[in-house]
């Protein structure tokens, strides 16, 4: 069984940098395209994670849009569509979000060790819903969120936001590739959210970028966060 999951970290932002608006309403910035490139790699994987803001901020279901992907999935012997992962300090979430009303298969929950018992009592009596406890401290260590996913067979994990979480996995090393999104809109608000928050982290380092793609108005960056590898990168 591998160590962790290969990480792949999918967002789209703004040319200033911002991955939403300051406002109640979503911003979309991917177009129609890149959406659904964005649900192959659902499809093509074993779990999907996000933070508990997203699921408070952008109620999302998380699940595989396209039916034949799903077909596809359900041929293969998984679920429709991927398990959906949190990671949470407080448990303050929902239960009425579609993070636990939408689809089927299981909903892991992760959490500070000392705080797993009074999350579970509220969370953990939702059916296909688990509370686990992910290390000692005041919040969730990802490796060991990490380390625990392997353990359940997911080999391929997909990282959908918010900005702080993303961030964490870049600042902590555990990224495998970056899938950046650039949209030509401009938000100009500097409350808007941007990928940020994470409180430590290796030093600043380049990153390998593998690939740059045109996809209608938007341009799709990838990066390996962790590659040294030498060489010219692809562009088309």
């Amino acid at each position: 069984m591998a160590e962790r999951p290969y990480v792949l970290l999918s967002v789209a932002m703004s040319v200033d940098g911002c991955i939403d608006d300051a406002t109640d309403t979503r911003l979309i910035l991917s177009n129609d395209a890149d959406l659904d490139r964005v649900d192959e790699l659902r499809a093509g994987s074993d779990a999907i994670l996000v933070g508990a803001g997203t699921i408070r901020r952008d109620n999302p279901a998380l699940l595989v849009r396209s039916a034949d992907r799903r077909s596809a999935r359900l041929a293969r012997g998984q679920t429709a569509s991927p398990a959906r992962v949190t990671v949470t300090s407080s448990g303050d979430l929902d239960l009425a979000a579609r993070f636990f009303t939408a689809g089927e298969g299981p909903r892991l929950i992760y959490v500070p060790g000392p705080a797993v018992p009074g999350i579970r009592d509220r969370l953990g009596g939702t059916a296909g819903v688990q509370v686990i406890g992910a290390g000692d401290g005041s919040q969730a260590d990802l490796a060991a969120v990490l380390a625990d996913l392997a353990a359940r067979g997911v080999r391929r994990l997909m990282v959908e936001g918010g900005g702080r979480v993303l961030a964490q996995f870049l600042a902590e090393g555990l990224a495998d590739e970056l899938n950046l999104v650039v949209a030509p809109i401009f938000v100009g608000d500097p409350a808007a959210p941007r990928i940020g928050g994470a409180s430590a982290g290796p030093p600043r380092r380049r990153m390998h970028l593998a690939e740059a793609r045109l996809i209608g108005d938007v341009v799709l960056l990838r990066y390996l966060p962790g590659s040294r590898a030498a060489g010219t990168p692809f562009f088309r």
